[in-house]
């Protein structure tokens, strides 16, 4: 039996057999209590019957209501390799769902998430929950943002480019915030901004 709880600071000293596991991207302690601070709705935590967590959800919301941009972003969704393939983390996803389109303060167009390109497994993941690519970032996992030479939009490397990932809320009614053949449309990493 698995539960939802909400994450909580002292959490972060059980996560090892989650962090450690290789597809999972490890973040600085204060990003994480940013995002405990920030949207503490949006960091929760699936447990054991023993209590043990055995994956977490990391979001937030950005962007503005004018531009229909308002959404919400997945940082992270990761699963202790020990509790894989059982639907953790579907249900992960679908919660966020819950808490993002129909909830205030959130009442979001849209959740949004950053793959590699290379991560098939991720993206077969997020396309079976309905997700779709809205936009590949070239360069995105690409190293330092004070390097003086840009990337080539024409130039792709699925090592280092990223897709953009889009599902549609309720609040998009019209489907507006997602697109089709997402894949052909390239942008750099300094044009995505909400």
């Amino acid at each position: 039996m698995t539960s939802i709880k909400p994450f909580h600071a002292t959490d972060l000293f059980d996560l090892n057999p989650i962090n450690l596991d290789p597809l999972t991207e490890n973040f600085y302690i204060y990003f994480y209590l940013q995002y405990l601070s920030d949207w503490p709705t949006l960091f929760y935590k699936s447990t054991s019957s023993l209590g043990t967590p055995t994956g977490y959800m990391l979001a937030k919301t950005e962007g503005q209501v004018a531009k229909k941009e308002w959404h919400a972003h997945i940082s992270a969704v990761t699963i202790d390799p020990n509790y894989r393939r059982i639907g953790l983390g579907s249900y992960l996803c679908t919660t966020l769902e819950t808490y993002t389109q129909d909830e205030k303060p959130y009442f979001a167009f849209f959740i949004d998430l950053f793959v590699k390109c290379n991560n098939t497994l991720a993206i077969n993941f997020y396309e079976k929950l309905g997700y779709s690519v809205y936009r590949r970032v070239i360069g995105y996992y690409g190293g330092s943002s004070s390097s003086l030479k840009l990337p080539n939009k024409n130039k792709l490397n699925d090592n280092t480019d990223a897709f953009d990932m889009r599902k549609s809320l309720k609040r998009d009614s019209n489907t507006e915030c997602v697109r089709k053949n997402g894949r052909k449309h390239h942008i750099l990493p300094q044009e995505v901004g909400f």
